[in-house]
């Protein structure tokens, strides 16, 4: 069975950095883009940022300068590292696995941006 399971969200202060982690398991990970992406409430679920397996990388225009995705395909694992966090930046964080005819998604991780 698939897995994509996420860790590192928390409650953390305006200004303040968290960095997520997704470990992918039972997937060929180094043949799927990898992408991260976040539902508040209320809101539809948007693409933060994503990695494709050749390395090209996007982000959405709110999070440029302040995020960074990585990824370590000898780990299985894609990485957002999250510096200077807004309080519009709360909101469920899923990680996503794609490659043609194939999706898979995380439980997701709640990051609270607070004071």
């Amino acid at each position: 069975q698939v897995q994509l399971v996420e860790s590192g969200g928390g409650l953390v202060q305006p200004g303040g950095s968290l960095r997520l982690s997704c470990v992918a398991s039972r997937i060929a990970f180094s043949t799927y883009d990898m992408a991260w992406y976040r539902q508040a409430p209320g809101k539809e679920r948007e693409l933060v940022a994503n990695i494709t397996r050749g390395g090209n990388i996007n982000y959405v225009d709110s999070v440029k300068g302040r995020f960074t995705i990585s990824r370590d395909n000898a780990k299985s694992t894609v990485s957002l590292q999250m510096n200077n966090l807004r309080p519009e930046d709360t909101a469920v964080y899923s990680c996503n696995a794609h490659r043609p005819m194939t999706t898979y998604w995380g439980q997701g991780t709640q990051v609270t941006v607070s004071s």
